[in-house]
C-alpha cells in the first residue's frame, strides 16, 4: 500500500477525479463530504477498479465532526482541501440577507479547509508530508462573498508554508479557473451558459477534473519538495499569473 492520502470534496467533480489519481497511484484514499450517499458510490466505482478508497460523511464546519474525521484519517502523508463551493449564489435584497451570505460563503468555503488542516497536523508526515488547497480564480475576479472566502485561503495558506517548510512539508494552493465537469454550475449548467464561459477563455474551453488532478498528483510528489507557499492558476489563460 502507498501513502495515506485524505481528499475533501471527493465524492464529485474535482475532488472525485484527485481521489481517483492517487487511487491508481497506489494509494490507501480516505475521501470526505456532506453525502454518503455521492461518497459511497464514488468509493465503490473507485474500489471496482482495484482501489483501495474509504469514506466518511461529515459537516466539515463542526469541529467535533472535524476532529471524528481526523481520527479516523489517522497518520496522512496528503492533505487535499477540495470542499467548498459558492453556496451564496443569488442576489441579496435586504441587508440581512447580504450579512447570512457573507457568513454562510465564509464559513463554507474557508472552515472545511482550516479545520482539517489545523486536525490533521499533527498526524502528517514530517518530512515529505503534503498540503494542497483547492481555490478558484473567483479569488482574483470577483464572485463578491464567494472569491472573497476563497481569496482568505492564500494568505493563511503561503503563511503555514512559510512555518512548516523547515518540518519538510509543502503547502500549495491551485486556483482553477471555468471547469465546466463539476456541480458548481448546478441550474445555470446550460450548453449556451458552458459555450459563453469557454468563448471567454483564451485556450477557447473549459478545463477537466483530470488535469486539475494531474497538477495535484505532481504537487504531492516528491519532486515537488522544493515547490511550497505558491498559488497556481490553472485557467487556459483566463487569468495570467503576472496580473
Amino acid at each position: 500500500m502507498g501513502r495515506r492520502t485524505v481528499v475533501s470534496g471527493g465524492g464529485t467533480g474535482i475532488g472525485a477525479a484527485i481521489a481517483e489519481v492517487f487511487a491508481k497511484a497506489g494509494d490507501e484514499v480516505l475521501i470526505l463530504g456532506r453525502r454518503a450517499e455521492v461518497l459511497e458510490g464514488t468509493a465503490k466505482r473507485l474500489n471496482d477498479a482495484g482501489g483501495h478508497v474509504t469514506w466518511h460523511a461529515a459537516d466539515l464546519t463542526d469541529p467535533e465532526q472535524v476532529a471524528e474525521a481526523a481520527e479516523l484519517a489517522g497518520d496522512t502523508d496528503v492533505l487535499v482541501n477540495n470542499a467548498g463551493g459558492n453556496l451564496a449564489a443569488t442576489p441579496a435584497a435586504s441587508l440581512t440577507e447580504t450579512r447570512d451570505q457573507w457568513l454562510t460563503n465564509l464559513s463554507g468555503n474557508v472552515l472545511p479547509v482550516v479545520l482539517p488542516t489545523q486536525a490533521l497536523l499533527p498526524r502528517l508526515r514530517r518530512p515529505g508530508g503534503r498540503i494542497i488547497t483547492i481555490s478558484s480564480i473567483a479569488a482574483f475576479r470577483g464572485a463578491a462573498s464567494y472569491g472573497a472566502a476563497k481569496a482568505a485561503l492564500h494568505p493563511w495558506s503561503i503563511e503555514l508554508a512559510d512555518r512548516l517548510a523547515p518540518e519538510g512539508v509543502t503547502v500549495n494552493v491551485i486556483a482553477p479557473g471555468f471547469v465546466p465537469d463539476t456541480e458548481f454550475y448546478r441550474e445555470r449548467g446550460t450548453p449556451e451558459f458552458f459555450a459563453g464561459r469557454a468563448a471567454a477563455v483564451p485556450a477557447g474551453r473549459g478545463g477537466t477534473p483530470a488535469e486539475i488532478a494531474a497538477l495535484v498528483a505532481h504537487l504531492a510528489s516528491a519532486e515537488a519538495g522544493f515547490l511550497t507557499g505558491q498559488v497556481i492558476g490553472v485557467n487556459g489563460g483566463a487569468w495570467p499569473g503576472t496580473k
